[in-house]
């Protein structure tokens, strides 16, 4: 029997390449938030308080693409031979449930503002809303180049856009407040944007749950693996075959291919995995070759 592994080596990423740029931004995106936070509180917004809480999803989002860069240079140990690639997903499961409970705080908030509304200043609330405006198009400027090369890159791109849908928000509430007086305008604006970051809060713990329990990657159809590699020549069967997501980026792949000729396992390994790397885009493999009369004639079944 043969066993073969295969690892892709540590190479620069399209999300590595503008890594000072996701670093600026995260820097913007992290010193506007506290900001907010502190303008929310002075104000009486709502809407501002709001707004900081999903700044915080961008924040996380730029921070998760940090981690991924940073950890995806860093080479794996003896004692960790994965390094700490799945700090990311820990990060990504830890921000889901922190904004989840935020926004029950914020629809909270916003029903007992409707009950007793506050007051608000609404000419300091408008100005620190225009200033977040300000820091979102920077942002949005920053990661605009690295949007097209990675999707890493694209996700915090996305982040900050839906953000800056959310300063929009907080300059109309700003803004009727001035010129009607209407404060439930800013319940109104806050109940809004933490609605809006229910749906993107959710998919993400959902993908880091899935990817803490090795589930299937999405992208990933384990059938035609199994087609494909049951297709190399001299393979009876395929066994065991298991796809699963270490990190963003990076998936791994392991099973056992049957042979009826185990004196060209080596090529069967060699063209399971070039399969594997070059029409799966999986390049971290580990494929044992198993003899088909020895696993008939001890009467293990080979089927998955």
């Amino acid at each position: 029997m043969g066993a073969g592994h295969s690892h892709g080596g540590a190479q620069a990423t399209g999300a590595g390449k503008h890594k000072s740029r996701l670093a600026l931004a995260f820097g913007l995106t992290s010193t506007f938030m506290v900001a907010e936070v502190v303008g929310g509180l002075w104000t009486g917004s709502l809407a501002l308080l709001a707004d900081a809480a999903h700044m915080l999803t961008d924040a996380g989002g730029l921070a998760l693409a940090l981690i991924a860069i940073r950890f995806a240079e860093r080479p794996a140990t003896p004692k960790r031979t994965f390094g700490y690639v799945r700090l990311e997903i820990l990060s990504a499961l830890t921000n889901a449930v922190v904004l989840l409970l935020l926004t029950v705080y914020i629809l909270f908030e916003a029903y007992e503002r409707f009950k007793n509304p506050p007051e608000i200043l609404g000419g300091p609330m408008l100005v620190v809303a225009v200033i977040g405006l300000l820091v979102n198009l920077l942002s949005l400027k920053l990661l605009a180049g690295g949007s097209s090369e990675s999707l890493n890159v694209k996700g915090a791109y996305y982040e900050v856009l839906g953000d800056m849908l959310g300063s929009l928000g907080v300059i109309v509430a700003a803004a009727v407040v001035m010129s009607t007086g209407w404060k439930l305008a800013d319940p109104i604006i806050g109940a809004a944007i933490g609605l809006f970051i229910v749906p993107r809060t959710w998919i993400l713990l959902k993908q880091a749950v899935h990817i803490l329990m090795e589930g299937t990657p999405p992208e990933v159809d384990v059938g035609a693996i199994e087609a494909r590699l049951s297709s190399l020549p001299n393979v009876t069967a395929v066994h065991d075959l298991h796809v699963w997501t270490l990190t963003s980026g990076l998936d791994a792949m392991s099973c056992h291919v049957i042979t009826s000729d185990m004196s060209q396992a080596k090529s069967t390994l060699q063209a399971a995995s070039a399969a594997m790397r070059e029409e799966f885009g999986i390049s971290h493999t580990t494929i044992q070759i198993e003899d088909e009369e020895i696993r008939q004639s001890s009467g293990h079944d080979t089927r998955i």
